[in-house]
């Protein structure tokens, strides 16, 4: 069967060897039951790199499609230009993690209760390996995260050098950066180790990183909301569950939205700006830790990670001209308002999306399965049914529908976490395990570092110049 799907794609020879290679590695897993996370990679990784050898040599001359003067001067939206294995954005169907929907990952991923979401240690196993995991290579995550979970003595005088008032994100890119003085690869680099370990130290730190995140995130937020009344983490929870508690908040409820809220924002490929961060540093070889630092600084811009701010600051504004409970008409007309004024509807759109982002459906089950009569769900719910329609008579949206953003901000404020500047950083927790998964893959398959070509307005005249229109 594998052999067959690589004749279709065109890999013939090496590349077909090498996918089958991949396939026995994947049985051989599920037949030993490896739980070691690690030496799972370690025998995944040789049949991906001669994919990727056949795939270079059999076709890197052909084109991946055309550039416009259109996609250079306009942030090079959709130009295929990277190669990113963790997850894949398709229009219609939303984001696959590792060829898996939303959907399927909620009925596949093993779940800390029964029936109940799936929990991000499955999904870090996923990411890395392209194996859906057992319950037992889940928990083996989960054990491992905790072994490496404990945070350095300095790491909380960092950031009490900072002014409480300081933004959480602020705060969260100079954790990390406080944390890089461990890093392994670093190390390992100056050592002068061979390029054929880079992901063994790659996958060394970025463990080492995801453990200690959801600890350096729970400190942001105590030190900045709670008077520095700090929770010590529980031996007894999973990775997610502990951020939720370690930030003071215990209800099983919220800890299900935790688990839900980290695996659902892991990954959406590699070109928006925290992904796309995180690998151009990472392929100058900067360290995991660095890497992952630019990638939070560019997920603290306010078209990126803090679009859920810019949606629940809108609702707040229509409650406070409306009242709690407005009727459908009259959320309808505020809406027109709002676009007659020149502004966007927060929430609603996508750069690459044409169908309601998966991500807000599973939001929306989850909403209506532990906060249905929550007055701000009840007006996101009306907000579903009347937006689309509004933007759909303008003739001018391509995709009226709602994404991520337009609901994680409702779920939080539900549980009590009010704190809108905070919420990047859940954001962020939740960003590693996509974007770290991929930093360890580029550093096995020997990425080189990105440089693409730039131009300068009177080079793309010449280019054009003769052009028909």
């Amino acid at each position: 069967m594998l052999a067959t799907a690589a004749s279709k794609l065109g890999l013939t020879g090496l590349g077909i060897q090498a996918i089958s290679a991949v396939g026995n590695s994947i049985r051989q897993f599920s037949s030993t039951e490896n739980t070691d996370l690690k030496q799972a990679l370690r025998e995944l990784i040789p049949a991906q790199q001669e994919r990727l050898k056949a795939l270079k040599k059999g076709h890197g001359s052909k084109s991946l499609g055309e550039v416009t003067v259109d996609m250079a001067i306009g942030g090079m939206r959709g130009i295929p230009g990277m190669l990113w294995e963790t997850s894949l954005l398709d229009p219609e169907e939303g984001i696959r993690f590792r060829g898996l929907s939303i959907p399927e990952l909620q009925e596949k991923l093993p779940a800390a209760v029964p029936g109940g979401q799936p929990i991000p240690e499955g999904l870090l196993w996923l990411l890395l390996t392209g194996q859906v995991p057992t319950s037992s290579q889940a928990a083996a995550v989960t054990e491992e995260l905790r072994a490496r979970s404990n945070v350095p003595l300095h790491l909380r005088k960092v950031l009490d050098a900072l002014p409480t008032e300081a933004h959480p994100m602020t705060q969260l890119s100079m954790g990390i950066m406080a944390l890089q003085s461990g890093s392994r690869f670093q190390s390992a680099y100056a050592r002068g180790v061979h390029k054929s370990r880079y992901w063994e130290y790659a996958y060394e730190d970025s463990m080492d990183l995801i453990a200690k995140l959801p600890q350096l995130a729970a400190t942001i937020y105590r030190r900045t909301y709670r008077r520095g009344e700090y929770i010590p983490p529980s031996y007894n929870l999973d990775w997610a569950a502990n951020l939720a508690h370690m930030m003071g908040y215990e209800d099983p409820g919220c800890l299900e939205m935790m688990r839900m809220y980290q695996t659902i924002h892991s990954d959406h490929e590699g070109g928006n700006v925290s992904a796309h961060a995180t690998h151009l540093v990472g392929s100058a070889l900067s360290d995991p830790y660095l890497s992952f630092a630019a990638g939070m600084n560019g997920l603290a811009g306010p078209l990126h990670g803090l679009a859920n701010q810019e949606v629940l600051r809108w609702l707040k504004d229509l409650v406070a001209k409306l009242g709690p409970s407005p009727g459908r008409d009259a959320v309808r007309k505020y809406v027109e308002d709002t676009l007659a004024s020149g502004k966007v509807v927060p929430g609603y759109g996508h750069a690459v999306l044409r169908k309601t982002d998966p991500r807000y459906t599973c939001q929306r089950e989850f909403a209506l399965k532990y906060m249905p009569d929550y007055p701000l769900f009840k007006l996101v719910a009306d907000l579903y049914e009347v937006v689309p329609e509004v933007l759909g008579k303008t003739g001018k949206i391509k995709n009226p529908w709602p994404n991520v953003d337009a609901h994680s901000g409702v779920l939080l404020q539900y549980y009590g976490i009010t704190e809108e500047n905070y919420y990047t950083v859940l954001f962020g927790v939740s960003r590693a395990l996509g974007v770290l998964s991929q930093g360890v893959w580029s550093r096995a398959l020997g990425l080189p570092i990105e440089r693409p070509k730039s131009l300068t307005m009177a080079a793309l005249e010449q280019r054009v110049a003769g052009q028909s229109a």
